[in-house]
């Protein structure tokens, strides 16, 4: 993480902070660009250290709003420890909703908005067939998925 610091460094970004060994980075940037802050990270993730990862950026405004829509978190008989988001770098279209459906678990529940997916997942989010690589394929879009303890504390990080 220290390397990944040093090079958003480079990038002339700044209030660069990473949160444990999750490949999480806040900071701040003049280029308010989502998508080719995306396409300079991922670049430079390449050049520096020789991989082609995905690369997601979102505002804190959007983190947000991400946060406050979980459908999930309004029921107190969900236990959050079993919450997870999955952050879409697009906006799917065309996609068989029912298909994604179909494969939860029936105790699983899943809610989609334009640039997240919900999920509860309580086997455990290692046991779900909702996983990241699946709700890619099928949206089309490239994701990653948080836990929802992650994604508050990359919030507080953000907003301090």
């Amino acid at each position: 993480m220290d390397a990944l610091k040093k090079m958003y460094e480079k990038l002339n970004f700044e209030n660069i902070q990473t949160y444990i060994q999750s490949g999480n980075v806040i900071f701040s940037a003049n280029n308010k660009d989502m998508k080719e802050l995306e396409k300079i990270i991922s670049s430079k993730i390449e050049k520096e250290f020789g991989f082609d990862v995905p690369v997601i950026v979102i505002s804190v405004k959007t983190l947000e709003t991400i946060i406050g829509n979980n459908p999930f978190t309004k029921d107190n008989q969900k236990n959050i420890a079993f919450l997870h988001i999955t952050f879409l770098a697009e906006i799917p279209t065309g996609f068989d909703k029912e298909s994604i459906i179909k494969k939860k678990d029936p105790d699983e529940e899943i809610a989609f908005t334009s640039n997240a997916v919900y999920l509860y997942c309580p086997n455990g989010y290692g046991k779900t067939k909702l996983n990241n690589n699946f709700l890619e394929n099928k949206l089309k879009v490239r994701a990653t998925t948080r836990n929802w303890k992650t994604t508050n504390e990359l919030l507080k990080l953000a907003t301090k």
